[in-house]
């Protein structure tokens, strides 16, 4: 009798077309019920966690936050440097690749974009952090939309464009979250906050990342190599709506709140960043605010 997964299966490839090969049998990527078993656990613990830490005191998770931040910063670091190499070795062309044509090098990007995609698991900790802490109103539409999508997102990437044009988001970001995670934490050592500054660049950054990821998708669009054209249309839309949330996002934070926030940001304080924070001070600011409305 045939199981779930291949019945799944089955009608993926019926609908996706046939995989790349070369990920066959790779962790968590032959079948797709793991990786949406995450994603609904995920889902479940945003709905849950809040209402079970509710009547609970904060988890103080100072150190842990360091140790997660720092292991973050690294592995985005390793992506970014290994993504960079990679392509470059490989003569890829900034306008549009193909997923079959620098042989070696496209091996090795697959590899480092199995890291990537497994990375996007590993950052649903972000959420948890917050629960534990009692950081619920950084747990926003944008937090919960970015961390639950992209991990789907990088499955069916994995699965049929491991390489060739995908890469430029995944590097992109990788050197986004090397600023990112490393400000995190930095944030969580007390002495060190008085001389963090690159926050608010950090959602620039990531609002440059959406559009210059857009731009170079749309060259593939109008100067084609091979790369699927479904996938291209895909990436552009899925690109426009996350620069319309962290456009709002920045404006709501850096516009209409900027003089109340500039306050807590002059002491070193970590708040909202990329819809969420996990430093280690967020609780101590959010005592020294009042309530947000949102």
């Amino acid at each position: 009798m045939e199981t779930f997964n291949q019945r799944l299966n089955t009608y993926i490839d019926s609908w996706m077309g046939p995989r790349d090969p070369r990920v066959k049998g790779w962790l968590l990527l032959d079948n797709y019920p793991p990786t949406l078993a995450f994603s609904i656990t995920y889902l479940f613990i945003v709905w849950v966690g809040p209402k079970y830490m509710k009547s609970r005191k904060a988890v103080s998770c100072g150190r842990i936050l360091v140790v997660y931040n720092l292991a973050l910063t690294l592995l985005s670091l390793y992506m970014f440097h290994q993504l960079v190499t990679s392509a470059w070795q490989g003569g890829y062309n900034f306008f549009c690749q193909d997923t079959h044509s620098a042989g070696e090098s496209d091996d090795k990007i697959i590899h480092v974009l199995w890291w990537y995609y497994f990375s996007k698991l590993i950052e649903f900790m972000d959420t948890f952090f917050f629960i534990l802490r009692k950081n619920n109103h950084q747990i926003t539409f944008l937090h919960v939309y970015h961390h639950a999508t992209m991990l789907n997102i990088w499955w069916f990437v994995m699965n049929w464009v491991p390489c060739g044009h995908s890469y430029f988001g995944a590097t992109f970001n990788s050197f986004i979250h090397v600023l990112m995670y490393s400000y995190y934490g930095l944030s969580a050592v007390p002495a060190v906050r008085p001389y963090l500054w690159w926050k608010k660049y950090i959602t620039q950054g990531q609002l440059i990342q959406f559009v210059m990821t857009m731009i170079q998708t749309a060259c593939a669009v109008v100067w084609p190599c091979g790369f699927p054209m479904g996938w291209l249309y895909f990436q552009i839309s899925y690109m426009i709506t996350l620069i319309i949330l962290f456009m709002n996002f920045y404006i709501q934070t850096y516009k209409l709140r900027g003089a109340t926030q500039e306050k807590g940001y002059g002491n070193g304080d970590a708040t909202s960043l990329n819809g969420h924070v996990n430093g280690a001070v967020a609780s101590e600011v959010l005592k020294r605010r009042k309530p947000r409305a949102d």
